[in-house]
């Protein structure tokens, strides 16, 4: 009996090493990803500087800022990573290179993303900030550890706060909990600050993708040779060339007249507009038929077919929520995994699921930096200041924090929330996850028909030539015959 329970005591530390091991190594791949990315974007002079003090300090935060945007990839991953495995036990069910892949490791690497995130949230994003800000208080030695003093004391100051506004909260709905849990701070109090700070992003999260979601087009046509129907790229090509050397020919006759400069000026733009038209039709006309007249319609229709895939199954699930009590998000504490696949098609809808769930977070990004709120955050290459790169760190937090409550409560997946991620209050009440689900599939319907006719509107326009037109003719009133003419006039 001794040696029975030795064993399993071995066995236990051996699963506990094992997957410490696992994830340990998993966030040192996401931390070197994410340290490159940011080194990408950084601005090279703040961390090259005579002063030795300021380059530590922005080296230190950037080390934090690393440690955020890893675990912001990791919630990005956690249910493709849960799916995937479930599936992968459920093809190699008596594998024994697959033993190490277990619901102990799924439930357990849940359990750090939302630590991590709670712990970045709170506590290492603010005090990121407050340390690049912070100069030491007046009197004291100067250095970094007078910085680190006050950027403690004002996230102390901003904790207290924040608890403070917290307790009123709670007060306000709950007063007998409020009373009895005042010094129950890390079982009550942090996971109601990340609950609605999950909420938060949930909300962003449904105001983001339904505007990322038609926004993709244009990025994904921006970034494919588009196919010009009834234009010719020669003609279109030797006009721009000779208006790039004209221009050219006009900048190195310029004279030294002040009124001539203010030409000048404007005269470079306009060449800069040139050279840049003249090198995306080079870029045209050296496209192969197949990626011209090929890639851009797959493309299209590729993201076209996941928009009206992800509208569909929340529809789906709108119509589960009122016959079936099961269709509602909740929590689990063991995933079982290997059991049974999480969608009715298999591995197939598993795949497709997987897609979908990264095709939403993508298309949030997008949306998120497309808004008009928040385009001064886009970061920019070899130009982004540290205070940008703490903004962006915290906002992808809280987008990639809420993508698994996101997913689960539209239905793109039927993986249940582990740990702690399914303990949030709103979850259960029906009324807010339908109309949830009632305002996505509405925002992104309207959104993708506005984006779809505008498209088409505008590419017949610019293919008929009628975007020729003087500004004083309306486009909308030109009629239909006339429109038709000029197609086939230029046909002919």
């Amino acid at each position: 009996m001794e040696t029975d329970d030795v064993s399993v005591r071995e066995q236990l530390f051996h699963n506990r090493v094992r997957e410490t091991i696992i994830c340990v190594l998993l966030f040192t791949c996401l931390y070197m990803v994410s340290y490159l990315i940011l080194a990408h974007f950084r601005k090279t002079a703040e961390f090259i500087t005579d002063d030795i003090e300021d380059a530590t300090v922005n080296k230190i935060a950037l080390w934090l800022c690393t440690f955020t945007l890893s675990v912001a990839v990791c919630a990005v991953l956690l249910l493709p990573i849960s799916i995937l495995s479930n599936e992968v036990l459920l093809t190699f069910p008596q594998s024994y290179y697959m033993q190490w892949l277990n619901g102990s490791l799924i439930h357990g690497l849940w359990n750090l993303v939302f630590l991590f995130s709670n712990l970045s949230l709170v506590f290492l994003m603010p005090f990121a900030y407050f340390f690049t800000e912070s100069e030491g208080f007046a009197g004291s030695k100067k250095g970094v550890m007078a910085r680190v003093y006050e950027a403690v004391v004002l996230l102390l100051l901003l904790s207290l706060l924040v608890l403070g506004m917290v307790w009123v909260a709670s007060a306000l709905l709950h007063d007998n909990m409020a009373r009895k849990s005042l010094y129950d701070l890390w079982e009550y109090y942090l996971p109601y600050v990340y609950s609605g700070i999950s909420l938060f992003g949930v909300l962003l999260l449904l105001l983001c993708t339904p505007f990322g979601l038609s926004r993709m087009f244009s990025v994904t046509g921006s970034l494919l040779v588009k196919p010009r129907l009834l234009e010719d790229v020669e003609d279109t090509l030797s006009c721009t060339s000779f208006e790039e050397d004209s221009l050219s020919r006009k900048l190195n006759c310029g004279s030294t007249s002040c009124w001539v400069k203010l030409n000048m000026e404007v005269m470079k733009m306009q060449y800069q507009t040139a050279r840049s038209k003249r090198i995306a039709l080079e870029t045209r006309r050296k496209a192969s038929p197949w990626q011209r007249n090929l890639g851009y319609p797959l493309a299209m229709l590729v993201l076209l077919a996941l928009t009206v895939m992800c509208v569909l199954m929340v529809c789906f699930n709108v119509l589960e929520l009122l016959l079936y009590e099961t269709a509602m998000p909740r929590g689990m504490e063991d995933p079982h995994l290997g059991m049974a696949s999480f969608s009715m098609f298999g591995s197939l809808g598993a795949a497709v699921q997987v897609v979908l769930i990264l095709y939403l977070m993508v298309s949030s990004v997008v949306g998120f930096y497309s808004s008009p709120l928040f385009t001064g955050l886009l970061p920019r290459a070899q130009d982004t200041n540290l205070t940008q790169i703490i903004a962006n760190c915290v906002s992808l937090l809280i987008l990639s924090s809420a993508l698994p409550v996101f997913s689960r409560t539209l239905g793109i997946t039927r993986f249940d929330l582990l740990g702690d991620f399914g303990r949030y209050n709103w979850l259960g009440n029906f009324y807010i996850v339908f109309l949830y689900n009632m305002l996505f599939a509405g925002l992104t319907s309207a959104s993708l028909i506005k984006t779809v006719t505008w498209a088409v509107q505008r590419e017949l326009i610019r293919a008929f030539g009628l975007h020729r037109l003087p500004l004083t003719v309306s486009r909308s009133t030109v009629p239909f015959r006339l429109l038709l003419a000029s197609g086939l006039s230029k046909i002919q």
